[in-house]
C-alpha cells in the first residue's frame, strides 16, 4: 500500500482532458526531461561509506561510468584519493568472470568495514576485490543464485544465502561451509518472507547478523507452509509463465519465524527458547557488545505489545525485560543502543503520544527519560518511512547521544544532542529543512544532506559540534539555472475544528490572482505518512509541467498522516481510509474552493498506492471533485497483508463493522466525476484484484 510517490505523464494528463481543454505549447520542463539521464541526475550526489578507521570510501555516480572507481575520503585531511588502480581491477574483473564486456566498476554490494575490499554480485556469482592488488577473487560458480553478501565484522568471513541456506566463506583459506541444510520453497534461512521484507525490515531483505566478534551469526528461520499463495501470470513467453508469491492476507496465517544462533566453526544452530512469552511477530534482533546475548523484540498480532528480550546465545534461554504497550499499535523502529558493555540501553518509546528517547538498565529498570515535550524524536533518513530510526550516533566516552528530531517544526528534520541524563540538550543544525545526517564511527564528523522546498540537496561534512568543514557536493546548480523551476509555498488550512492542517501550493510565475486556475491535488494519507515536508522533491518537475498546462498544484496532509504525534496516529485505529482522512481533504478542498483564484468546478485529485485508496475515498464518498487517478490503490483492507493492516485495522473477528464501513466496494456505487484506475497486474504489494473488485462494483452499478 505504500510505496514512493511515482508520476506517469499518460495517467496524470487524463486529468488535463477532463478539467482544462487548453493547453499551452511550450513547457518549461517536458515529462521527456524527466527521465532523461540529465533529469535523473540533476540532484545526484556521492555516496559514502563509513569505516572503523574514521575514514569514509565515496563512491560518485555522477561521474562518467567508465571514469568511476572507489575512493578513500580523509575528514581530517580533506584529501582523497582511489583505493583501487581502476584500470588494473577492470582487467581482473573480466578475467575473473570471463566476461570482457566490462568497461566500468559496478556498484559494489558490500564494503569491509576496514575499508580494504569490496564484494560484487554479478549474474547471480560472488567476486571479492581486494583494493591494494586490485584482484578479483571469484567466490562462488553456482546454477543458483548467491543473495544478501556481508562482511564479518573483522572482514575476514562472507556470508550469503543461496536456495535459502545460508553460508559463510573464509576468505583467507578460500572455502565454503553451509551453515543451514533444510531450506526449501517453504523454509527460509536468513532470507525473508514478503511480509517482513516489505512490512517489518523496510523492504531490506535482513535475516541474519554478525557477532561482534565475527564468531557467530543469529538469523532469522521462517516457516510459510500455511501461508496463503497469490499467482500472477506474466505475458511472456508464448505460454506465460505462473509466477507465485505468498502472501498473508488479512486474518490469514502468518509465516512462523524463530531466531537461531550458529558458530560459523562449527555448524550447529542453538534455537532461542521463547517459549513462555507467546509471539506473532519477530521484529528485531540484535547482538549485545558482549557476543554472547542477543535482545530480541517480539510482538502480538494486534501489535499493541511489543516485548524485548534478553536470550542467551549459548544455550537459547531468554528473559523479558521490557513489555511496551499503545493503545492503537506500536510502531517498529531501530532505536535500542546498549551501553555501558550492555548493561544500560537506550529505548524510543510513543507511549506518552510522543516519540522520546528513555534510558534502561539492562534488567528493564527505567533510569531516565532522555527527550521530552510535545514534539517528536524521528528518522532523518532510512530506506522506509515506515520503520522509525532517530539515533544517529552514540558518544559513550562523553555521554552524549545525537538524534534527529521535529522539536524546531514537524515539517523538518534537525541533527540534536543530548546527555544520556536528559541535560545539555541542544540544537546543531540550523539552516531551516531537512538535514539527512550520518556520523563517522568515532562521532567526530557527520555528513549532512541538507535541502528544503526551495533549494536542492548539498552535501556537507560538519565537525560532531555543528560545525561546517567543507560542502561536499551540490546539486547540478547550471541545469537548475536552465530549467527556471517554480517552488512550493507552505502554509496551513484550518480543519473544521481548528486543527491546521499542512499544505503545500505551487503557482506559475506569471500567476494572476484575478484569473480562474483548476487545481490538481496529490494526496497520501494513511499514518505517520508526511507529504508537505520542508525538503526537496523531484516530484516538483511535474508539477511544473502541469502548471505549465494552466493548473495549480497542491498536496494535503490529512492530520493522521502529518507525524506530529501517535495519538493523531491513532485516530485511524479501526478506521483506515475512513472519515477522519477525509474529513481533513473535503475542509481543506473547500478552503481552495472559496479563494478568488481558484476554478471551484474544476478540481482533481490523484495519488499512488495509500494515496489511491485515499483518491478512491474521495471520488466515492464526496463530490468535491471533477476528476481523479486511483493508481495502486487498495479497494478494501481485506485485500492486504497482515502486519500493515490489521496494525490498524485489527481482524474481521474485532472490526468487521470498521472493514465494511471503510471498504470502497460498498461505495463505488456512489462515484462523483470521472475516476481513471491505473494497476500493475503484477503488482505484489496492491494486487491486482483490489482494482478488479472495484471496477466489478462499478459494472454492478452500470458506471461505465
Amino acid at each position: 500500500m505504500r510505496t514512493g510517490r511515482k508520476i506517469f505523464s499518460s495517467f496524470i494528463f487524463i486529468l488535463l482532458i477532463s478539467i482544462n481543454s487548453f493547453a499551452q505549447e511550450k513547457q518549461k520542463i517536458t515529462v521527456e526531461w524527466i527521465y532523461s539521464d540529465e533529469g535523473q541526475s540533476i540532484t545526484q550526489l556521492p555516496n559514502y561509506y563509513w569505516l572503523t578507521n574514521g575514514k569514509a570510501i565515496e563512491y560518485d555516480s555522477r561521474v562518467a561510468k567508465e571514469n568511476r572507481v572507489l575512493n578513500i575520503f580523509d575528514p581530517e585531511s580533506l584529501t582523497r584519493k582511489p583505493v583501487v588502480d581502476l584500470k588494473t581491477a577492470i582487467t581482473n574483473l573480466k578475467d575473473a568472470t570471463g566476461d570482457k564486456s566490462y568497461e566500468y566498476l559496478p556498484v559494489p554490494s558490500s564494503i569491509s568495514k576496514l575499508g580494504d575490499k569490496a564484494v560484487f554480485v554479478l549474474n547471480g556469482d560472488i567476486y571479492i576485490l581486494t583494493f591494494a592488488a586490485a584482484d578479483f577473487e571469484r567466490v562462488t560458480n553456482t546454477s543458483e543464485v548467491e543473495k544478501n553478501v556481508n562482511f564479518s565484522p573483522d572482514g575476514n568471513l562472507l556470508a550469503y544465502v543461496r536456495n535459502n541456506n545460508l553460508f559463510c566463506y573464509d576468505i583467507r583459506s578460500k572455502k565454503e561451509t553451509a551453515l543451514t541444510a533444510d531450506g526449501s520453497e517453504n523454509i527460509l534461512n536468513g532470507t525473508l518472507s514478503w511480509v517482513y521484507w516489505e512490512e517489518v525490515f523496510g523492504r531490506n531483505d535482513i535475516a541474519y547478523w554478525w557477532s561482534n566478534d565475527s564468531k557467530s551469526i543469529a538469523y532469522l528461520q521462517t516457516d510459510e507452509s500455511n501461508v496463503s499463495t497469490i499467482y500472477y501470470s506474466d505475458i511472456k513467453p508464448w505460454v506465460p509463465r505462473v509466477i507465485k508469491q505468498k502472501y498473508p492476507k488479512i486474518g490469514d496465517p502468518n509465516p512462523i519465524v524463530k531466531v537461531g544462533v550458529i558458530d560459523v566453526v562449527n555448524p550447529k544452530t542453538t534455537w532461542i527458547d521463547l517459549s513462555k512469552n507467546p509471539y506473532e511477530y519477530i521484529i528485531r534482533v540484535n547482538w549485545l557488545p558482549n557476543s554472547k546475548e542477543l535482545a530480541i523484540q517480539t510482538m502480538n498480532r494486534y501489535q499493541d505489545e511489543l516485548n524485548i528480550l534478553i536470550a542467551n546465545a549459548g544455550d537459547g534461554e531468554a528473559k523479558q525485560i521490557l513489555k511496551e504497550k499503545d493503545p492503537g499499535w506500536v510502531n517498529i523502529h531501530d532505536d535500542l543502543y546498549f551501553l555501558k558493555e550492555g548493561r544500560e540501553f537506550i529505548w524510543m518509546s510513543e507511549r506518552t503520544g510522543f516519540a522520546h528517547l528513555y534510558r534502561y538498565s539492562i534488567d528493564g529498570n527505567l533510569i531516565n527519560q532522555i527527550t521530552k515535550g510535545e514534539w517528536a524524536v524521528a528518522s532523518s533518513s532510512g530506506s522506509a518511512y515506515w520503520v522509525h530510526r532517530s539515533v544517529s550516533a552514540v558518544d559513550e566516552k562523553n555521554g552524549l547521544v545525537y538524534f534527529t528530531a521535529q522539536e524546531k517544526d514537524h515539517k523538518e528534520k534537525h541533527l540534536y544532542s543530548v546527555k544520556f541524563d536528559g541535560s545539555d540538550f541542544r540544537r546543531i543544525t540550523n539552516l531551516d529543512g531537512t538535514h539527512k545526517i550520518y556520523f563517522s564511527p568515532d562521532t567526530k564528523y557527520f555528513f549532512d544532506t541538507y535541502s528544503n522546498i526551495k533549494n536542492p540537496p548539498v552535501l556537507n561534512l560538519h565537525k560532531c559540534s555543528g560545525e561546517l568543514i567543507k560542502t561536499i557536493a551540490e546539486s547540478n546548480k547550471d541545469l537548475f539555472a536552465k530549467i527556471n523551476l517554480e517552488r512550493p509555498t507552505q502554509f496551513t488550512v484550518n480543519a473544521r475544528d481548528g486543527f491546521p492542517l499542512p499544505v503545500e501550493i505551487v503557482k506559475p510565475a506569471n500567476f494572476d490572482a484575478n484569473k480562474k486556475y483548476p487545481l490538481i491535488i496529490y494526496l497520501y494519507g494513511g499514518p505517520y505518512a508526511p507529504q508537505v515536508l520542508n525538503n526537496w522533491r523531484n516530484s516538483i518537475y511535474f508539477d511544473n509541467v502541469l502548471i505549465e498546462n494552466g493548473f495549480l498544484t497542491a498536496i494535503v496532509d490529512p492530520r493522521s498522516a502529518c507525524a506530529i504525534s501517535k495519538k493523531l496516529e491513532n485516530l485511524l485505529t479501526k478506521n483506515l481510509s475512513g472519515n477522519v482522512e477525509l474529513n481533513d481533504l473535503v475542509d481543506a478542498v473547500r478552503w481552495f474552493k472559496n479563494q478568488n483564484y481558484i476554478d471551484s468546478s474544476r478540481i482533481g485529485v490523484w495519488g499512488w498506492s495509500g494515496g489511491g485508496s485515499f483518491t478512491l475515498n474521495a471520488m466515492t464518498n464526496s463530490k468535491e471533485f471533477k476528476a481523479g487517478i486511483a493508481v495502486a490503490a487498495v479497494s478494501d483492507q481485506r485485500f492486504y497483508d497482515t502486519k500493515f493492516g490489521e496494525s490498524s485495522m485489527k481482524t474481521e473477528k474485532e472490526n468487521k463493522d470498521g472493514f465494511e464501513r471503510n471498504s470502497f466496494l460498498g461505495t463505488a456505487k456512489n462515484l462523483h466525476g470521472r475516476l481513471m484506475i491505473v494497476h500493475g497486474t503484477y503488482d505484489d504489494n496492491v494486487h491486482i484484484q483490489n482494482a478488479w473488485a472495484f471496477i466489478d462494483e462499478l459494472i454492478k452499478n452500470n458506471i461505465m
